[in-house]
């Protein structure tokens, strides 16, 4: 082993301890990683920026903005709900066409994007179906992980891949729907299994009809009345500091059967004004004592109570390019600039009820916020939150709506046929959807995930550093040796089975973009080594990479749907280990017979 292996041996282990804490956004550990590879010499200088002109890099960037058209446009859940109306009767056949619906969407848009369109519309199926949504949105998120490998633009992971096959080797690229022969199969028997498996296994945990209950709210919100001798009385809650000394937010007042829901800290309060508050018990009853108020302890608030005028509850998603990431709800100063109120916050199955204006905002955390509707309204539009029980919003016929569906199609059939490059068809149709202004320039910028095009951008450097080192070629001939204890006829089948298992564990734990970085070029050098084919190999870690099924932080769209569905992380072992297992199985036995091991 040469000390340049031991380096970037050093550097991936550091990567993946990175990745696991989470001890920095997965962008900025890119980049660290990206800096530390330029500082020791292990990439040239223009290795190291190559990733940031890398055709995969702008085909994923370009795929953000075209999937974005079709997003703004609605078209797809006009498709989806259509199809489910046919078949509304019966919740077994209703769930297939939709879960099968959403496999193929994923298939040629971001599935990050199709599962965000599709929370609100699976929470507002399950209400349908007197189902708790919890039944079907780990189903929602397989479903969109499993399409996504039936083509090479469903996920990104597969055009990364087939970018670094086509820079390292001289095989041909990897083909539009070659993937769907295998990919056919695994979503086949995953939508089976979501069926009579996942779905029955899954608890009803979250309470459709109401978030107060669903977030477990009781002893959180309820009445307070200021009684002849308060100090409150001719004070506003500013000047009284109520949230600064209690933790308590006042909500509403109600005032001889009116509500006052603006304006509320600076309303001056009076004698029998009804505070709707939200806090603690130890809190309200520190309130109760200095503030001489008295406390209606056997008003407990509900959503329909708190419902009135214009006043709404609403669950959202922090989404992954919202710029409240890193800051507490008091730093954002969220009820100023978003005029609503945060009641709790649920994160990784656990719900933070207490001292929440402190708490430090990540993605895809679940937000139960009440507010005036017109305000909700602009919260959803300002690009930083999903709503999950949106209204449903029919097609929007804007100017040139269908261009999106046309260029997206047109696209994927001319690299298919092998007509244009995926990159080229891409790029020129967010062009030309610019052009035609079906979205604008900023809703453009707005619709790339930068944090997932810096990551890739970034780690590309580290598979060249792998290739130019040695070190995959070190690891080649380690697992080269371990294969040898196998006899000879079932070697290619012992490292098939082992490349799909570490990239499939791998996955589970860090980005699916940097294992596929890291696991291309050791496959390619081992395959070498063996004197085999490369290309099963190669579809064994594009599959293994997009089989994210046991943990939610394996995949995005998994993190997506674990605060609305209430999950725990037990709810995705339980549902998703077994599924991993199988398609692991499956992939042993049927990606040689499409791809042989012969060259």
């Amino acid at each position: 082993m040469t000390l340049a292996i031991a380096a970037v041996l050093v550097l991936i282990l550091i990567t993946f301890i990175l990745f696991v804490t989470e001890a920095l956004p997965i962008d900025v550990i890119a980049l660290v990683i990206l800096s530390i590879l330029l500082l020791t010499g292990l990439t040239t200088l223009e290795e190291s920026f190559s990733g940031f002109s890398n055709p995969a890099v702008i085909t994923i960037a370009a795929l953000f903005v075209l999937s974005y058209s079709l997003q703004k446009s609605g078209v797809l859940e006009y498709v989806v709900l259509f199809l489910n109306k046919l078949v509304s009767r019966s919740l077994g056949l209703g769930l297939t066409v939709y879960l099968i619906s959403i496999a193929l969407a994923s298939a040629v848009v971001n599935n990050t994007a199709i599962v965000a369109i599709f929370i609100p519309i699976t929470i507002r199926m399950a209400d349908k179906y007197k189902i708790s949504p919890s039944k079907v949105l780990i189903p929602l998120s397989y479903a969109a992980i499993l399409g996504g490998t039936l083509t090479l633009v469903g996920t990104s992971t597969n055009l990364l891949v087939n970018s670094i096959l086509i820079q390292e080797t001289n095989e041909p690229a990897l083909g539009m729907f070659e993937f769907a022969k295998f990919g056919a199969i695994k979503l086949s028997v995953g939508i089976v299994y979501i069926l009579a498996v996942v779905y029955k296994i899954l608890p009803s945990r979250t309470v459709t009809s109401s978030l107060t209950k669903s977030y477990h709210m009781g002893g959180f919100l309820t009445e307070i009345r200021i009684t002849l001798k308060s100090p409150m009385v001719g004070k506003t809650c500013l000047e009284r500091g109520i949230n600064q000394n209690y933790d308590v937010m006042v909500l509403d007042i109600l005032r001889e059967g009116n509500l006052i829901t603006t304006n509320i800290r600076n309303t001056v309060l009076k004698t029998d004004d009804i505070l709707f508050v939200r806090g603690a018990l130890d809190d309200f009853l520190r309130m109760k004592e200095i503030e001489k108020v008295t406390l209606l302890t056997d008003e407990k608030l509900t959503q329909k109570e708190l419902e009135q005028k214009d006043n709404v509850l609403v669950e959202c998603l922090v989404t992954e390019k919202s710029e409240l990431i890193g800051k507490s709800i008091l730093e954002a100063n969220f009820r100023r600039r978003f005029g609503s109120f945060v009641l709790a916050i649920r994160r990784e199955g656990v719900i933070l009820r207490k001292k929440i204006a402190h708490v430090i905002l990540k993605s895809f955390d679940a937000l139960l916020i009440y507010g005036p509707r017109e305000k909700i309204g602009e919260l959803a539009k300002s690009g930083n939150f999903l709503l999950t029980q949106e209204i449903e919003k029919p097609l929007v016929k804007q100017r040139f709506w269908w261009l999106g569906i046309l260029v997206i199609l047109s696209a994927v059939s001319l690299a298919a046929f092998g007509i244009l490059p995926i990159y080229k068809g891409a790029l020129f149709g967010a062009v030309l959807i610019l052009i035609f202004r079906v979205i604008t320039p900023n809703e453009a910028y707005q619709s790339i995930h930068w944090q997932v095009i810096i990551l890739i951008a970034a780690l590309i450097p580290l598979g060249h550093a792998i290739q130019s080192s040695g070190t995959a070629d070190w690891i080649g001939r380690s697992l080269y040796e371990f294969v040898h204890f196998f006899p000879e006829s079932v070697r290619p089948l012992a490292f098939l089975a082992l490349i799909y298992l570490l990239t499939m564990i791998l996955t589970e734990v860090s980005s699916n973009a940097a294992t596929a970085i890291i696991m291309t070029p050791i496959a390619l050098a081992t395959a070498s080594q063996l004197g085999l084919n490369p290309r099963p190999f190669i579809f064994a870690i594009c599959f293994a990479a997009s089989a994210s099924f046991v943990t939610p932080v394996g995949y995005q769209t998994n993190l997506m749907v674990y605060g609305p569905g209430g999950y725990k992380f037990t709810d995705y072992i339980k549902a998703g280990l077994p599924l991993a297992f199988i398609l692991w199985i499956l992939a042993i036995i049927f990606i040689p017979l499409f791809w042989p091991f012969s060259l």
